[in-house]
């Protein structure tokens, strides 16, 4: 754990992102998997990486004769795009079981105790989702048990890491960034959640090393157990 135990007491509400940091999008690697045996993880990733990156250059492309997409259809075009890649059959049976894999995706184990053990503060969910997607996930996995909201970007028209989205966060709190603590396994969303002011904490299970093009985060955990201890739940 490294952590600015400064930044760290300011915190009086807590925002996490959902997709890798509560609930492990590679999970769709096992349904994958028995659709194309030896290929699933490489699919997983593939798709992850291109879904990611196409929020990245929507945001960048909105203009007035250009719209943004939701979450839905850019995961929909992301599958698309990494089956053609990594040549695979994609009929449309296995596509529409593949989409709905994303609808039940597997929480991390840390996620709902951590959650639970970080009460009182209040904790809410902002992602790139659209709600359609989030709010039967959060229910079904038990999430929507610890958390008072769950903002998408759709309210914003933009993706992470846009001040936009982040701005939910702060108007729905009503507090000011410093006292948020954003918390995401996502080194980017990380990086853009500080440089948007927030007390930004990475949950980095992977070990992975600092992105290069934002400011550091004030916390850095290797799993989401750590945090009641360090903003004092």
């Amino acid at each position: 754990m490294i952590a600015n135990s400064k930044a760290m007491r300011s915190v009086h509400a807590l925002v996490f992102d959902a997709y890798g940091t509560l609930f492990d999008v590679q999970s769709v690697a096992t349904l994958g998997e028995r659709m194309f045996p030896g290929r699933g993880n490489a699919l997983a990733q593939a798709w992850r990486t291109k879904q990611l990156e196409y929020t990245w250059l929507q945001s960048l492309m909105l203009s007035a004769t250009q719209r943004r997409e939701d979450f839905a259809a850019i995961t929909a075009h992301a599958l698309d795009h990494a089956a053609e890649a990594l040549g695979l059959s994609l009929q449309p049976q296995l596509r529409h079981r593949l989409l709905d894999a994303y609808l039940d995706l597997s929480p991390f184990p840390d996620a709902a105790p951590a959650l639970a053990a970080l009460a009182p503060l209040p904790r809410i969910i902002l992602s790139n989702g659209t709600r359609a997607m989030l709010e039967p996930l959060a229910a079904s996995t038990g999430i929507a048990l610890h958390v008072a909201a769950i903002l998408s970007v759709d309210a914003a028209g933009i993706y992470k890491p846009s001040p936009r989205v982040y701005q939910l966060a702060v108007d729905h709190l009503k507090l000011s960034p410093a006292r948020i603590g954003f918390v995401s396994s996502n080194g980017w969303d990380v990086a853009g959640a500080k440089a948007f002011g927030f007390t930004s904490l990475w949950v980095n299970r992977s070990g992975a090393p600092l992105e290069r093009h934002g400011p550091k985060p004030d916390a850095i955990v290797a799993s989401l157990a750590e945090l009641p201890a360090l903003v004092g739940g």
